[in-house]
């Protein structure tokens, strides 16, 4: 299949009426069956498109993958290694959607509505006895994040009260996801954050989310409905996950509740901190976080086990100097990646030209259809309030004040 590079790189992209905008999805067993660039993305009335007429569980559901077992007896994970998720990605076209509102409102709703399906069977898959009951799922978000629960209610209320997807909000006991990341943190003059996003381009949620939920402007990569990524806050905090390399998962809150928590509550490094040490995480990442004053830190977080924090302002997806679990390690080239990332930073490079080495190799993946291509390379520059996402050949300047808009990339 061949494909063209977007040319116009600041330009909104409009919609209008089609009588079917999605035959194309509906007749499709899956994603990788969708031949997405003949897709008529301009005639779509995004507000009036039947979505319940699409089946996104099955697009959404990867084939031939078998789960290897967790750490905790009876928790499953995926086994990220396998090669046989959907058909490479390279050259895709991927529309992107700008969300912003500072209450959860209209917009949210309408994510909610467009993936509820498959989110919700998501949650519902492996073993499900694992799933908490409401109450429990409610009750840890309270006492861990208590100041999350004023917009907890108000997405709850949203959902027309749905029951699974209240449990699924909370983010407590979610099922495993593990991305491949690479990601940096320096002062160069200004405070300033970089990373890749690594993972399966039909599990992306496809959303930069502005919001002030709590009164403090904060704009990220959203994941999981109202759960970030990657994100700054109007503070000049910055923070970004990876994979930490450990397998496996155990008790505790999905990794994107607790990066929007870090940027909805947390101004300063030990504040950040303070919370990462606290909350119980359901698998192993690491979490680099920024502040305004140009320090930094590198969390590794995993069940069971207390944060540890190394002032090392670059992380990849292995844990230790010797890779905790080489196999892993060498899988996700993690040690060659974080060696770039170190020649970087003692190079003393500026913030541009280092972001360019996000797009080329070793940093850069196109092992999409092994579920670890890099869909998005970011640099946050928190103080000033400017995210610049960027992919071969295109950009998307973003700042907490920009207006909704969405826009197709090429991966």
């Amino acid at each position: 299949m061949t494909t063209t590079h977007c040319t116009t790189r600041n330009s909104s992209h409009h919609v209008s009426s089609s009588t079917n905008p999605f035959a194309f999805l509906t007749s499709a067993s899956g994603l990788g069956d969708i031949d997405w660039l003949s897709a008529n993305w301009a005639a779509i009335d995004w507000a009036s498109v039947d979505w319940s007429a699409i089946d996104w569980a099955s697009l959404y559901a990867p084939q031939n993958v078998e789960p290897q077992h967790a750490a905790t007896p009876g928790r499953t994970a995926p086994n990220w290694t396998a090669p046989d998720w959907r058909a490479a990605s390279a050259g895709r076209e991927i529309e992107i959607f700008r969300i912003v509102e500072g209450q959860p409102g209209k917009q949210w709703k309408a994510l909610f509505k467009a993936t509820k399906s498959a989110y919700l069977a998501w949650y519902r898959s492996g073993d499900v006895s694992q799933r908490p009951s409401l109450t429990e799922a409610q009750a840890q978000l309270a006492a861990h994040m208590p100041e999350l629960m004023p917009t907890y209610r108000k997405l709850v209320e949203l959902t027309g009260n749905n029951p699974d997807a209240a449990r699924f909000l909370t983010m407590w006991n979610m099922p495993a996801f593990a991305p491949a990341c690479s990601q940096i943190a320096f002062a160069d003059p200004s405070p300033t954050l970089i990373r890749n996003y690594d993972y399966n381009p039909d599990l992306w949620e496809r959303t930069i989310y502005t919001s002030a939920f709590r009164g403090k402007k904060v704009t990220g990569t959203g994941d999981c409905l109202w759960g970030l990524l990657d994100g700054m806050n109007e503070s000049g905090l910055a923070v970004s996950l990876t994979f930490g390399g450990r397998p496996g998962s155990g008790e505790g809150f999905a990794i994107p509740i607790v990066i929007r928590y870090i940027l909805e509550t947390a101004s300063t490094l030990e504040q950040a901190r303070e919370i990462l040490a606290r909350i119980p995480v359901a698998m192993s990442y690491k979490v680099t976080v920024i502040d305004r004053s140009g320090e930094s830190f590198t969390a590794f977080v995993a069940p069971g086990q207390p944060a540890e924090f190394s002032d090392h302002p670059a992380a990849t997806n292995h844990h230790g100097v010797t890779p905790e679990f080489p196999e892993k390690a060498a899988r996700f080239r993690s040690v060659e990646r974080l060696e770039h990332l170190d020649g970087l930073l003692s190079e003393h490079r500026e913030a541009e030209t280092t972001f360019d080495e996000f797009l080329e190799k070793p940093l850069f993946s196109t092992e999409y259809s092994a579920g670890f291509g890099t869909l998005y390379s970011v640099m946050y520059r928190p103080t000033e309030g400017v995210a610049e996402y960027r992919w071969r050949g295109q950009h998307w300047r973003i700042t907490h004040d920009d207006d909704a808009a969405s826009r197709t990339i090429i991966l």
